[in-house]
Formats: structure tokens, C-alpha cells, sequence
């Protein structure tokens, strides 16, 4: 893996020496203080040393198989082989993102009790977007202006239930390209979450966690994305992946070739097949500096790696760039794994890898291949929804807002005219029924009270009551939701994304499992491998 190091002025030398040798003073005095503390507690025999959850943003089966020629021995090859692979994972809940997945992998329940429904839902008292991590009480550190914390996750983590079963011995850190990702892996009681930030660069956190770790103010300090963008250029990581073709818009005409400039280039950047190497590297600095994995205390280390489409752009427009990040996913999967046996040895860490279970629909327009096809305009349906309930109850603005395609209802004017809540909430779907485009509507009181059906549970359990609105509309596949307002434009799909489960390392053994199962029993397998009770929400059995 290539390394970048900041080359120091002539005549600012002395003073790039000296802050050097002051960042490794503290990471030693870091790891001498954790030595201290952890020096007299060993845990039992057979646990292992360090545990390692990947979860891969957007990773699909489909592809991860395609692109096999590309890869190593060391990586995706190396997992498959050796490791304990469900072939058929899916999320306890309909239309998760990367929040709600890896809120659902670290607590091992849906965010009908973990509460992380989306990375943004409607605040009720603002009627604004908020992001499920923010915290205006706690500052960015390490160079964000983000204010974060796990406030809104209600329930505990994997890192969490260890924290406590370790009296705080144990060592919980989460690194991920995005912050929501890092807090929602971290939990409420670990000792630090890293992201790299849009506006800088730096890898950053929040006063939640405390100050920043020394190991990531040092790769930010020596090996900063800042100074890495100025002369980088992703292309294809061999003339190999560059002929390689395996979707149907045919090879390559040209290489690709994509520079990170402007005020978009970390973000740009954090959607390229080159930000696992970033992450996978400032995991290995984690390893080397500090006490993680060192001792026989348990120690658990949460990675979000990226396997989307660069720029979140669609599939033909970025074929050679996704065949590209495949490869160098595999390759940072491989320099982690390498990076963790250095450190403690395969068979004293438990790796488990899965994918946040969704990818990037792209706004195709289907009506020239003559495909039924459609706008469900949000905004319109919400003024003729409030227009049906003006006329049946009176005046007054009844829906106070939308989000996504989830319409929030004025409690307060229900309460003051004394209606009936689940009546409205009944007009409500039976008049969003009949406009076009629309396959179903589900009500508050339909998703709490309702009948028991597979397809429901599903939808019930993407639904938390706090923060889901009181009806969603669930619009038909091929049609398009629309809101000028919030500038929103989707193509809706419910095609089936097929993605695996795979556990390797310490007491693994290498088998392929076809019965269909669910990512929220992966938290209960790693709590049962470390001997340590399941989060508080977590209701499912172990997976072995």
C-alpha cells in the first residue's frame, strides 16, 4: 500500500521534527497508560483477542463474484475459502441505508427498537431534517465543525455490552469514510469514532468520544488527505481491470482518469474506489498505535469500507470505475487481515464482513423502453391530502410536513378539534390509495395494530414512532417520488440485492450456508464468541 509522507520545507524542518517527535511521544505515553490499566485482567481462554466487524457500504454479491478474476489470493478469495459464508443475508427491515444498517449490525435489532430509521428524519418540534447523529452539545474534533453523538441510538452496542463486561478495560474503536457510520459502529461507550470529514479532509470526531486518538491526528499530521489529493489521480489499477468488461455497456473505450479538486474533493473522493486504502491504512495506524488486540482482553474494532458507484453516479456511466473499486476493496480487505495477523495472529481475531444491504438507485427514464412508469409528486399529494381533510373536518393545516414519502400529521390541531386519531389516519390512506402511483399506505395505527404478515413486519421494522412520520406511502416500483420542495427525485426499486454474511478467523470453519438469514443475528454470534451478554435489544438467537 502506498505510504504519503509530508515532506517538510527547508527551512521549516526543525519545526516539522519536533511536532513529529511530540505526536509520538504522546501515542507512547498512550499506549504505556492503557498498558497500566489492562496489565492484570486476561480474559478466559478461547476468546478471541480482537474482534473485527466490516461492513461494506453498498456491497453486492453479484458484482463481488464478477470481478473474481481481478482479485488476489489474500482478500474476497481468502474469505470465501476459508470462511463461514451465509449467501443469503437481508436486513430485518425495509429500505435500509447506511445509518439504519449499521445501527441494526452493532445492536442486532431493527430500528423499530434501536430508533435509527434512516440517516434523516423530520424533527417534530422544527419540522426540519435532522441527521441521526447530530448533537449540537458536543464539538467536532480534529478539524470538523460537525457537532455529533450517539444520542438518538437507543439501545447498546456490541462495543457497548463489551465495555461493561470489561469493566472499561476492553478497546472499542470505529473507523468508516462517513460519520454516521463511525458513531452508530462506535456506540455510546467506546473510546473513539473516526470519519474523515467533507470540508477538510482530516480524519475527525467529536467531544463525545474526547479528544481526538493520537494514531489519527498522526495519519491526518504525516499523511493528511489535504496533501494526498494535491497530485492524485484514480485510474485503473492495472491494464487488466481496465479490459475487464462484465457489464452490457461493453469495455472500456478510454481510461478512466479522475483528479480530486474543487470545494466536492473529499466527498468525491470518499465515493472512490481509493478511499478503502485511506481507511484500511488508518485502521492499521489504530493497530500500531495503540493497545488494541495486545492483550488477552477483548477488543473490538468496527471498519466501513466502500463498494458504491463513484460520485453515486449510475452503473453504465461508472462500470470501469465500480470494476475498479472492487479490486482495490479486495486489496485493502487483504492489507487488513495482514495488518491484524501482525499484530495478534489470524487465529486470536474473528473478522465478519456483510454489506449494508441497498445500492444507489439511478433516475433511468423507463417510459422510452415503453416500461410502466410514472411521478408520484409528494408535495402535490400532501396539499390535496390536506385540501380531502380540510373538507371533511374543517379548516386548518392538517399535514405539517413530508420527508421522503412520509407524511407527518398535525397532532396538536387533531387534539384541539378532539378527532379521532386513527380515524384520520384511515381517511388518510384511503384517500392516498387512489392516487396514481402509489402501491400501499402505511399507517402509524396500521403498523402497531395491524395483522402479521411477512411484507408488513418488514415495514414495521423500519419504523420507530418518534421519528417516522404517521404515513408512508409506499410508491410502486418503476415510478418515481418527486419534491421540489426538498429537491428530492427517486426511481423506486424493490429488486432483490443478494449479499453474504461471512465470519472468519479464530474458532471459524470454512462453510457455505444457503438458508436465508438476517444481519441482526450477527451481533448475538460475536457476543457469544466473546462471552459477553447481547445488546439490551437484541432478541435473536446466534447464527452458530
Amino acid at each position: 500500500m502506498t505510504r504519503y509522507k509530508k515532506q517538510p520545507s527547508p527551512s521549516g524542518g526543525n519545526e516539522f521534527h519536533s511536532r513529529r517527535l511530540l505526536l509520538s511521544l504522546l501515542a507512547m505515553m498512550t499506549v504505556l497508560s492503557q498498558t497500566e490499566l489492562r496489565a492484570a485482567d486476561q480474559a478466559p481462554n478461547g476468546v478471541p483477542r480482537i474482534v473485527i466487524s466490516i461492513l461494506v457500504d453498498q456491497l453486492r454479491a453479484d458484482y463481488l463474484e464478477a470481478f473474481m478474476p481481478l482479485y488476489g489470493n489474500d482478500g474476497f478469495k481468502r474469505l470465501l475459502a476459508d470462511g463461514r459464508v451465509y449467501t443469503q443475508a437481508d436486513y430485518p427491515m425495509s429500505r435500509p441505508d447506511c445509518a439504519s444498517a449499521a445501527a441494526t449490525l452493532s445492536t442486532g435489532t431493527a430500528p423499530a427498537s434501536h430508533g435509527i430509521i434512516a440517516r434523516r428524519w423530520l424533527d417534530r418540534a422544527t419540522l426540519r431534517p435532522i441527521i441521526c447523529v447530530d448533537d449540537n452539545r458536543f464539538q467536532g474534533t480534529g478539524g470538523t465543525s460537525d457537532k455529533s453523538a450517539p444520542t438518538y441510538l437507543g439501545v447498546t452496542t456490541i462495543g457497548d455490552e463489551l465495555k461493561v463486561a470489561s469493566e472499561g478495560k476492553s478497546l472499542v474503536y470505529a473507523i468508516a469514510p462517513f460519520r454516521e457510520a463511525a458513531i452508530l459502529s462506535a456506540g455510546h461507550a467506546a473510546d473513539g469514532a473516526v470519519w474523515i470529514d467533507n470540508q477538510t479532509g482530516q480524519w475527525c470526531s467529536t467531544s463525545y468520544y474526547g479528544s481526538l486518538p493520537t494514531w489519527a491526528a498522526v495519519r491526518t499530521s504525516f499523511n493528511g488527505l489535504a496533501d494526498q489529493l494535491k497530485d492524485l489521480v484514480w485510474k485503473p489499477t492495472s491494464e487488466l481491470v481496465g479490459n475487464f468488461s462484465y457489464f452490457l455497456s461493453g469495455g472500456m473505450r478510454a481510461p478512466f482518469s479522475h483528479k480530486f479538486k474543487g470545494a466536492d474533493r473529499f466527498a468525491d473522493f470518499k465515493t472512490s474506489g481509493l478511499v478503502n486504502n485511506e481507511v484500511v491504512a488508518t485502521a492499521a495506524a489504530c493497530l500500531d498505535g495503540s493497545l488494541i488486540g495486545a492483550d488477552a482482553i477483548t477488543d473490538h474494532l468496527a471498519v466501513t469500507l466502500y463498494a458504491g458507484n463513484y460520485e453515486h453516479r449510475n452503473d453504465a456511466g461508472t462500470a470501469m470505475e465500480l470494476q475498479d473499486t472492487y479490486v482495490r476493496l479486495d486489496q485493502a480487505i487483504a492489507d487488513l487481515i495482514a495488518a491484524v495477523d501482525r499484530k495478534v495472529g489470524i487465529n486470536n481475531a474473528l473478522f465478519v464482513l456483510t454489506s449494508t444491504g441497498y445500492t444507489d438507485e439511478t433516475n433511468t427514464d423507463l417510459s422510452k423502453y415503453r416500461i410502466p412508469t410514472g411521478t408520484f409528486d409528494v408535495a402535490k399529494a400532501a396539499a390535496l391530502l390536506n385540501m380531502y381533510l380540510v373538507a371533511v373536518y374543517g379548516q386548518g393545516t392538517y399535514v405539517e410536513a413530508t420527508l421522503g414519502t412520509q407524511f407527518y400529521l398535525n397532532h396538536k390541531l387533531i387534539e384541539t378539534k378532539q378527532l379521532n386519531l386513527a380515524e384520520v389516519l384511515e381517511r388518510t390512506q384511503d384517500f392516498l390509495m387512489q392516487l396514481g402511483g402509489v402501491k400501499d399506505v402505511y399507517t402509524s395505527h396500521r403498523l402497531l395494530m395491524g395483522t402479521w404478515t411477512p411484507g408488513l413486519s418488514r415495514i414495521r421494522g423500519g419504523y420507530y414512532p418518534l421519528y417516522s412520520g404517521d404515513v408512508m406511502v409506499e410508491v410502486a416500483p418503476g415510478w418515481h417520488y418527486v419534491n421540489n420542495n426538498t429537491h428530492e427525485d427517486q426511481l423506486v426499486r424493490e429488486s432483490y440485492i443478494s449479499y453474504p454474511i461471512i465470519f472468519f478467523g479464530a474458532g471459524v470453519s470454512a462453510e457455505k450456508i444457503e438458508t436465508p438469514v438476517t444481519v441482526d443475528r450477527i451481533a448475538p454470534t460475536l457476543s457469544k464468541a466473546m462471552r459477553i451478554r447481547a445488546p439490551n435489544a437484541c432478541n435473536v438467537a446466534p447464527l452458530f
